[in-house]
């Protein structure tokens, strides 16, 4: 079997910057100019402190002119930050905001084209908690935290710079307090962060994906009476996501800690300041300056300090983020498939597949699907007919061998050509909310209403329509819960010749359905125009019996075909050969 990426509950936080930075580069003008006002708005509140030293000096020293000058540049300087701060923090929310959107759509593209074995080997909670839950929380960073911690670093560092240039002595005194138990507990924290943050987002996560699958068994859990034991499943999940919750509350509230080491601090910057202050080595003015810019600096730290959790929170979110872009990322495929004609024979050639690594569930299968064909595949349940439609049609790739259109691999085929070329018709078709006209629509080109209603009579199929109320316009309801499975298949037929395929695979579209439903699909197929290759794969008498060529799978191995030429039982017939 074909190694799957897997996404680690776990997800790698090293070096996260980095690895988003193809997603900031877009926007690094518009994040460039945010940050440049930000760092202007908190220059201009550093200032604050050296002015108000200023005007400490000159009232001291009884300087008029000097007190007036430090009282007008304050006021100067405080409506200059007012307009800063208010235009900084809205560039730099729009700056976010871009980049955030960025990511979710790089993750809905990622994710709507990602390899079928991938989707299929993770649980579809855990896919939209990082597609969308882990966005979400990004996106609320960006409104409330971003412009908060971009302000306090930029002001710790000026601060820092100011504080130096005044007295480097009662800078050290300050620091040799304050810094050394702050990084102690800054250290305290960070040893459990990833942990104890990453732990919460997969508990959450898990939680999350087993909510989704409750509503999507709900019936089988109901009937089953099944749904007591899911219940405690659920219960012993959300008691875990709980537990990790608290653990990363306790975790965070270690920062809280940084506040009583501010207060020795200020404590020892007074007594050491004043002791300097007698003995002339420092001003009062210094003194002021060191008391206020103090303020800035614990500040800082303290908004640092709390904004460290939703820092972990955000980069452990962005960093699950970024192992799903990084596992879906589309393979590189040419960007047009030159030559490719619209019309082709389709060939398995020495097909292995398998879904585990210990055994193949497919062997060897060589096919022919001439173009313009019509061949049914049948087999027991677990011989591998859905697996071969989905290779068929390149939502798998073989472990061995090779699926051709046209002779050209079909990995090879860009995924708008293929798709174009190819259509699977499963046997649950999916509907989305709205009309039967918006769900016939969904396929490349978006036909118009003239297109639909002429397909639809090509096919046979107008009584049908007709006896629905309100034809088109009528509602699906949610997950088209509002017609019945048979009418289902028949609006997923229908949408698939809508798309005018090279290759229609049918995968039992008409296995759960009634006589009648089945006979009409049955009849639209008659329809299809003779150049297009149909590969019906059903158990139904009376579908097999309306097909030229019936091909047998036993245990993913080709058992033999039957024409309407006569039986070859397990022998290989003409077109079909066996490998393995």
């Amino acid at each position: 079997m074909a190694e799957q990426p897997l996404l680690k509950d776990e997800a790698d936080e090293r070096a996260v910057l980095r690895r988003a930075w193809p997603y900031l580069r877009p926007h690094r003008a518009r994040l460039g100019v945010a940050l440049g006002v930000g760092l202007a708005d908190s220059a201009a509140l550093v200032a604050v402190a050296p002015l108000i030293g200023l005007a400490a000096n000159s009232l001291n020293s009884g300087d008029r002119g000097g007190l007036g000058l430090a009282v007008a540049l304050l006021a100067v300087l405080a409506i200059a930050q007012l307009v800063l701060a208010r235009v900084g923090e809205l560039l730099l929310i729009k700056g976010g905001e871009s980049v955030v959107r960025t990511l979710r759509e790089q993750a809905v593209e990622n994710l709507a084209t990602a390899p079928l074995r991938f989707l299929e080997t993770h649980r579809s909670g855990e896919l939209l908690r990082r597609a969308t839950g882990e966005v979400a929380a990004l996106a609320a960073f960006v409104r409330m935290h971003l412009r908060n911690l971009v302000s306090s670093v930029a002001t710790l560092a000026f601060t820092l710079v100011v504080l130096a240039g005044y007295s480097w002595l009662l800078l050290l005194v300050q620091l040799a307090v304050f810094l050394p138990l702050t990084l102690l507990v800054t250290r305290w924290f960070q040893r459990d962060a990833a942990s104890a943050f990453g732990g919460k987002a997969t508990a959450e996560a898990t939680v999350a994906a087993t909510f989704s699958e409750t509503l999507t068994a709900r019936e089988a859990l109901q009937t089953s009476r099944g749904l007591a034991g899911w219940t405690r499943r659920f219960d012993r999940e959300n008691r875990h996501a709980v537990h990790a919750a608290r653990r990363a509350l306790r975790v965070e509230n270690r920062i809280d800690l940084v506040s009583l080491i501010e207060g020795a601090a200020l404590v020892v910057l007074l007594l050491v300041g004043g002791w300097l202050v007698t003995r002339d080595s420092v001003s009062v003015g210094t003194v002021v300056v060191f008391v206020v810019a103090s303020r800035n600096l614990f500040d800082s730290f303290a908004d640092i300090s709390q904004l460290v959790g939703e820092v972990q929170t955000a980069r452990t979110g962005l960093a699950r983020l970024l192992d799903l872009l990084a596992a879906t990322t589309p393979e590189r495929r040419p960007a047009r498939a030159e030559g490719l004609p619209a019309r082709g024979d389709l060939r398995c050639t020495a097909v292995d597949f398998g879904y585990r690594a210990e055994g193949l569930d497919l062997h060897g299968l060589t096919l022919d699907f001439p173009e313009g064909s019509r061949t049914g595949v049948v087999g027991e349940t677990g011989s591998g007919k859905t697996t071969l439609s989905k290779l068929l049609c390149g939502l798998y790739r073989p472990d061995g061998g090779a699926v051709t259109f046209a002779g050209t691999d079909l990995a090879d085929i860009p995924e708008e050509q293929l798709r174009r070329r190819i259509v699977l018709v499963p046997q649950e078709v999916r509907l989305v909310s709205g009309t039967i006209a918006d769900n016939l629509a969904l396929v490349q080109g978006a036909p118009d209403r003239a297109r639909i209603e002429k397909t639809v009579d090509e096919l046979g199929l107008r009584e049908w329509l007709e006896d629905l109320p309100g034809g088109l316009d009528a509602e699906v309801g949610q997950r088209g819960g509002n017609l019945s499975a048979g009418e289902r298949q028949i609006l997923g037929v229908v949408r698939a010749v809508l798309a005018d395929p090279a290759v229609l695979v049918l995968d039992e579209a008409t296995a759960d359905i009634d006589p009648v439903t089945a006979a009409r699909l049955e009849h639209a197929l008659d329809e299809l125009r003779s150049d297009c290759t149909l590969v019906v794969i059903a158990h139904r008498p009376a579908t097999i019996a309306r097909l030229p060529r019936v091909v047998r799978l036993d245990g993913g191995r080709l058992a033999g075909d039957e024409t309407a030429g006569g039986s070859r039982g397990s022998g290989t017939p003409a077109g079909l050969e066996v490998r393995g």
